[in-house]
């Protein structure tokens, strides 16, 4: 197996430039940064303690965010474009790259290219950090000699794929957190304060009023049971994680998440916008139809949009349009089919997805908007009416204690 050494070089213009490079000895590594144009200055082997002081968390340690890649692009696009070689940008990328993983990747991706491997071919052996979009659109930069205007593009559709999300996911979050609070204010009153209150009213006697009595029997069954609750939540969300994720269950899952009121709408327009700017990227950078479409189905997000898209991949490959297909599935409204159909008919297909992306971009931030300026008071009333409904529900007795003393 190959060792690691760590070097120092001075690059053409005198600067000091230092990296690691994976080789059987010295000689190797010498002659390999000479072949880059580098004059060696020191060459050390490292360690095996010093690689042993990376440690690693799973889940944590080795994952590469878009946002990190989409950096990576424009920053890799730059220098190609100022007439850098390969093998010196990767190389300069793996030095600058905070992220550990990501600069490992690079550095790995240098290595497959130094010993004779396409850039796309090195990058499709690292599905960590480039997907099959990226990979398919590197490879056409590099069959066209257009590989930094291919970067930047990919660039700009990942860091607008990063925004998309963000917008969906701020539309999500405060519903989300004031539920978790409604929940847990509700949970420590019916465990701690509740229970309080039944000793007192157990030393008034009488007969309670209803809302009184319900909620001490959900407090007395919440504070003996809790654990039962806690199993129940737990296993409803790790069944639905389950099997949402299996081929029948995420068919169901997305498509139900499509009719949902209000938020269907939501889901609808974030995956239409995904699917215009993927195939729009695709097209663009001179990927083959066929294999954009695939591409665009395991991409979609959406179990509904992927099947609409394999469907028109076969619909294709017998010689019919893209347009024709989409048309007989009604996730797809009948202005998007249209202009599809427009941009087939007069050759600018690319163009017209990337409008139809940009278009659902700004519906998606729109209904974002919306939704949180109706979410917010819907959801203050409902806290109001949990809580308070608990708080009178104890205080009603107080109303009638004179009755309730012996």
């Amino acid at each position: 197996m190959p060792d690691t050494f760590t070097y120092k070089v001075r690059d053409q213009s005198g600067g000091l430039v230092t990296g690691q490079l994976e080789a059987d000895d010295p000689a190797l590594v010498a002659g390999k940064l000479r072949g880059m144009g580098y004059t060696p200055i020191a060459i050390e082997r490292q360690s095996s303690n010093n690689l042993s002081r990376d440690i690693k968390i799973p889940g944590f340690s080795n994952r590469v965010a878009l946002k990190e890649v989409a950096v990576f692009s424009r920053q890799f696009a730059t220098m190609i474009n100022s007439g850098l070689s390969l093998l010196r940008s990767l190389t300069i990328l793996a030095e600058q790259t905070e992220n550990p993983e990501l600069r490992r990747i690079a550095n790995q991706v240098r290595i497959d290219v130094e010993k004779g491997s396409s850039l796309s071919a090195a990058m499709a052996r690292e599905p960590r950090a480039f997907s099959r979009l990226y990979v398919a659109m590197v490879r056409s930069g590099e069959i066209g000699g257009t590989l930094d205007e291919v970067l930047l593009r990919l660039s700009d559709t990942i860091e607008k794929q990063v925004e998309l999300r963000r917008k969906v996911k701020s539309a999500m979050t405060y519903p989300t957190v004031v539920a978790v609070m409604v929940l847990l204010i509700a949970s420590a009153m019916l465990i701690f304060i509740v229970p309080m209150f039944k000793d007192m009213y157990a030393q008034l006697g009488g007969t309670l009023p209803l809302p009184t009595r319900v909620l001490l029997s959900i407090s007395n069954f919440a504070k003996s049971f809790w654990w039962v609750l806690a199993g129940m939540l737990a296993g409803a969300f790790f069944g639905i994680r389950y099997w949402s994720n299996t081929v029948e269950g995420r068919k169901k899952y997305d498509a139900i998440k499509l009719r949902i009121p209000v938020m269907g709408g939501l889901v609808r327009k974030t995956a239409l916008a995904r699917f215009s700017r993927t195939l729009s990227a695709l097209v663009r950078s001179g990927v083959p139809i066929l294999e954009s479409l695939e591409i665009v189905a395991e991409t979609s997000g959406n179990y509904v949009v992927a099947v609409a898209a394999r469907d028109t991949q076969r619909a294709v490959k017998l010689g019919d349009t893209i347009s024709r297909p989409l048309e007989q599935h009604d996730v797809f409204p009948p202005m998007v089919v249209q202009m599809i159909a427009v941009g087939e008919e007069t050759g600018a297909l690319d163009e017209m997805l990337e409008k139809i992306a940009d278009f659902y971009d700004q519906e998606v931030e729109a209904t974002v908007d919306a939704l949180t300026s109706l979410i917010e008071p819907l959801l203050m009333v409902f806290m109001g009416i949990v809580v308070g409904g608990m708080i009178i529900s104890l205080y009603l007795p107080m109303f009638n204690i004179i009755k309730l003393i012996k």
